[in-house]
């Protein structure tokens, strides 16, 4: 996982096995990808009432549980306004 050394400091999406999207800034990682991620927040997907963002702060991901993790581009998501966005949540993955 030494890829993700690009991504330390910078902003991240990270989506996971079981259909959460969180995003912040990528902190550290580890040798398993397990992911720390500062001023965090987690987005939620809906039909009806578009995006919520919760903030979590410092928050600690498994490595086994991340399925994504990208950069964001932080002046294109300023300028996009969550409340306006209407998607389905994404589902849990099922083995």
């Amino acid at each position: 996982m030494s890829s993700l050394q690009s991504y330390v400091d910078r902003r991240v999406l990270l989506v996971l096995q079981d259909g959460r999207a969180i995003v912040g800034v990528l902190a550290g990682y580890d040798q398993k990808s397990n992911v720390v991620l500062s001023d965090s927040k987690e987005r939620i997907y809906s039909t009806d009432e578009g995006v919520e963002e919760v903030p979590l702060g410092l928050y600690l991901v498994k490595g086994d549980m991340i399925i994504l993790i990208g950069e964001i581009d932080e002046e294109l998501d300023r300028a996009i306004d969550p409340s306006t966005i209407r998607a389905d949540p994404i589902p849990p993955i099922r083995y």
